[in-house]
């Protein structure tokens, strides 16, 4: 039987043509959504909103024929922004503007390292706590070489996940003129893994998707440890997650870029054009007394 419509219900009918229609699903496969999957996952579709990543774990030696030995602790956070661009080649995409810190901690007591006891030269060193600024990165609907844009995640059992592996080799930017002859390239590997829920990852109506994060790297030793040119490399093991504001970071953290490291509450400006900052970069800007480093 009929029923008479009530007036709550006539107005829902009357607002029903207001409402949004109903998310799309993004497509991997499609270039353009594989653009603002990938966008999603690093920092938001909506220009210029902050997103800040937060991780921490471990730092190991490698040596031949002695065991790993645990060095010390690390904390790691990256405030960025994204924006959009256009490539005259590459076509429609967006540029990520970022800053990075990782600072090295007592196992003990938590506190961020003023010095550190070398265990194979016998001597105290200053450490010296990556500040990277800026880290900067852009992509594009096609890559390098005209290819177009794919997303190298998969999304399946109501999750997604997607690992990256960056092998680095290139002239070590504290050598000399004749690292060909000699030797000392740079020679390290980034290892990263990032996962979360798929429903939220491709509603294409969300700015972001919530995302955890394992990183590993295995690098030379840090050039603050001076080890002389020892044989062995330095390996960190991470984990950690997109923070849902500023105020989601730890205390200790929050802390330490307080007192030392205030530029690093807020991303770079937008159209950032400075070139990417690494922590042997900055080892040699404090060393050559370009940068000064906080005293501690």
């Amino acid at each position: 039987m009929n029923q008479p419509l009530t007036a709550i219900s006539l107005v829902a009918l009357l607002l029903m043509p207001l409402l949004p229609a109903t998310a799309r699903e993004l497509d991997p496969n499609d270039p353009v959504d594989a653009l603002t999957i990938s966008r999603k996952i690093m920092c938001s579709t909506v220009d210029g909103e902050a997103t800040i990543f937060w991780w921490e774990g471990r730092a190991f030696s490698r040596r031949r024929g002695e065991r790993d030995r645990h060095l010390f602790d690390v904390e790691g956070m990256n405030v960025r922004a994204c924006v959009a661009d256009a490539h005259a080649e590459r076509g429609a995409g967006f540029r990520m503007v970022s800053r990075e810190l990782l600072i090295y901690r007592d196992p003990a007591s938590g506190e961020a390292l003023a010095t550190w006891d070398n265990p194979w030269t016998g001597e105290t060193v200053d450490v010296l706590h990556v500040a990277n600024d800026p880290v900067n990165f852009a992509m594009y609907e096609q890559d390098r070489g005209g290819a177009p844009m794919r997303w190298s995640g998969r999304a399946e059992g109501g999750m997604w996940r997607q690992t990256n592996t960056v092998p680095l080799f290139y002239p070590n930017p504290l050598g000399g003129d004749f690292q060909p002859e000699v030797g000392g390239t740079y020679h390290a590997t980034e290892m990263f893994n990032f996962f979360g829920n798929a429903a939220e990852l491709l509603d294409s109506e969300l700015p972001h998707a919530s995302s955890h994060v394992g990183w590993a790297r295995m690098s030379d030793w840090l050039p603050w440890m001076k080890m002389g040119g020892r044989e062995g490399a330095i390996y960190m093991h991470t984990s950690g997650l997109r923070l849902s504001s500023w105020d989601a970071l730890p205390d200790s953290m929050k802390e330490e870029i307080t007192a030392h490291y205030p530029d690093y509450t807020e991303p770079p400006a937008l159209d950032d054009t400075r070139p990417n900052v690494t922590s042997w970069i900055y080892y040699r800007r404090v060393r050559e007394g370009a940068e000064k480093a906080p005293a501690r």
